[in-house]
């Protein structure tokens, strides 16, 4: 049975080697057979040359360069579509989540028969505001999204070739990971892991925000459905209350004036439909992004030992389509 290590390299020359070293030592009493796919998602430090140099020593590496920083995501699924094992040990090279869960995601799948076994953190890692952060997130997404998300997942998880498969073949452009691994389908199991926090995140308070909006207006029509239902809420409030004041003047005598009421609903309903508008715009423009057909990611060298036409014979390679979809051509 072959292994693939999948792992993606940005600003990890610091753990790279140390990386390499641990996770062939888990995988070596499990596997017979085993490869690595480390890919190098422009990272503007030494990680690629690392890499290579490691790549030289030991041509169970395959180090794969793209022509610039595509982002975590996109360049985790290029690495999975370069992935020939029958089972495929997708983690981060970050040392925070330990190759040693390799042995445990086994196990489990091994005794459950799924598809994938996945790492889910017992304690949120890091200070307050990541801890309730991340909880607003996955809190937030669960009740507008169409699809639920398991909170406090990780990187890590163990898959089978068929799962790998169906996941890479997955054409969006704006997408998050964790909602793609639940589309997928498939059997999935998680298990309970410590994730370590031995290095500032690079992941900023601006590209968490911009996460959250892509996650929510990528995957959900609720929150469409819930702008409907606030539009005509606000509208029938609107309109019973025009059809009170009507009767109060026409049976009272008592009619409303006033300056400070009438900015205020002015602001009030400018500011509403000026967020609807940004809601709407937002969802234009991921189907403008959908809609183009450019490669989804590029390669500039792809540094693989030859496979032998035996191997090649035994594995089910991507066909062209979802290949021109991650740019291997």
């Amino acid at each position: 049975m072959m292994l693939s290590i999948v792992a993606t390299l940005f600003k990890s020359e610091s753990t790279v080697d140390e990386f390499v070293r641990r996770s062939f030592a888990s995988a070596e009493p499990l596997f017979t057979d085993i490869e690595m796919i480390l890919v190098n998602d422009g990272s503007p430090d030494d990680s690629l040359q690392r890499a290579l140099r490691l790549r030289a020593g030991d041509p169970r590496i395959t180090v794969v360069d793209l022509s610039r920083n595509y982002g975590h995501h996109k360049a985790i699924m290029t690495g999975l579509a370069h992935a020939h094992g029958d089972l495929v040990f997708l983690l981060d090279s970050d040392l925070e989540e330990q190759p040693e869960y390799l042995a445990q995601f086994y196990q489990k799948l091994e005794e459950t028969g799924a598809d994938v076994v996945f790492g889910v953190q017992k304690s949120r890692k890091g200070g307050l505001f990541e801890k309730v952060s991340g909880h607003l997130f996955f809190w937030a997404a669960n009740s507008i999204c169409d699809q639920k998300m398991p909170p406090n997942t990780i990187t890590a998880r163990l898959m089978t070739h068929d799962y790998v498969r169906a996941l890479v073949r997955h054409r969006h452009r704006e997408f998050v990971l964790g909602h793609l691994f639940v589309m997928a389908g498939f059997v999935q199991q998680p298990v309970s892991v410590v994730k370590l926090s031995t290095s500032p995140s690079t992941y900023t308070l601006a590209n968490r925000f911009d996460m959250a909006i892509r996650y929510m207006t990528t995957t959900s029509t609720r929150l469409l459905y819930l702008v409907l239902f606030t539009g005509l809420t606000i509208a029938g409030i609107a309109g019973a209350a025009i059809v009170y004041f009507l009767l109060q003047y026409l049976f009272a005598g008592i009619h409303v004036d006033g300056w400070t009421s009438t900015i205020m609903s002015v602001w009030f309903f400018g500011g509403l439909i000026t967020l609807i508008l940004g809601i709407l715009g937002i969802y234009i423009a991921n189907i403008l992004s959908e809609s183009k057909r450019g490669p989804y990611t590029t390669i500039r060298r792809l540094y693989r030992t030859n496979l032998g036409a035996d191997f090649r014979k035994s594995v089910s390679r991507p066909k062209d389509g979802d290949e021109h979809v991650y740019g291997h051509r």
